[in-house]
């Protein structure tokens, strides 16, 4: 998926030299949560908004120069690891930079979300399914196997989660099967953390349940 033609290039970056007033007006006029600062036209770092309430206006940013995070993206950057660099640096806007640590520009936060939103995975009909197995024993290749000879599609997944040795996927099939399909997983192991579907194994352990319950009260 190409993302390059969402580089914004309308929003400023700003010289280590200037003073670090300039970047006071830019944050109160605007709501992003970063801003690049360059040093003779390469990539130094960025500002964040919330570090400016601590400092005197009448510096010059490169007074400030230790508070500059070093985050951004390259111009071929995948849009998924787009995603996680806003995600990890809890920003809104993340910088392009090209060949000579050139600032190309900026990825907003609500145009890539967009693209995600636009994409088959929430675009086409479905089931949504969250397994989980450890690191070393689970494989996409694995879970589309169990997804596709169950008569169902892979519409789509990605790793949501990891902790520790566990490995959360979420994935998105047809809906079809899918009961074949959630049974197939705990066969080979996986756990199934969410399903929003009607999954007869859940179905037997209630009914196996009401009936302890009912025999209890005997």
């Amino acid at each position: 998926m190409q993302i390059q033609t969402h580089i914004i290039t309308t929003i400023p970056v700003f010289n280590l030299k200037e003073p670090l007033e300039n970047l006071v007006q830019f944050f109160m006029e605007n709501t992003f949560s970063h801003v690049a600062i360059v040093q003779e036209n390469r990539f130094l770092g960025v500002f964040n908004a919330n570090d400016l309430e601590n400092f005197e206006v009448d510096k010059t940013i490169e007074d400030y120069r230790y508070n500059l995070q070093s985050f951004f993206v390259g111009k071929d950057t995948g849009w998924l690891d787009v995603l996680e660099s806003f995600a990890r640096n809890e920003a809104n806007l993340v910088p392009v930079v090209g060949d000579h640590e050139k600032v190309l520009g900026y990825y907003d936060i609500t145009d890539i979300v967009g693209i995600f939103i636009d994409t088959p995975f929430f675009s086409e009909p479905g089931g949504i399914l969250v397994v989980a197995k450890g690191i070393k024993d689970h494989s996409f290749s694995e879970i589309v196997q169990i997804v596709e000879s169950n008569n169902s599609k892979f519409i789509g997944g990605f790793i949501s989660e990891q902790i520790d040795e566990l490995v959360q996927v979420t994935i998105k099939i047809s809906s079809n099967n899918m009961n074949e399909v959630v049974q197939t997983f705990r066969r080979y192991n996986y756990n199934i953390l969410f399903g929003n579907i009607d999954d007869q194994f859940i179905d037997d352990l209630k009914e196996r349940s009401d009936y302890l319950d009912k025999y209890l009260n005997v």
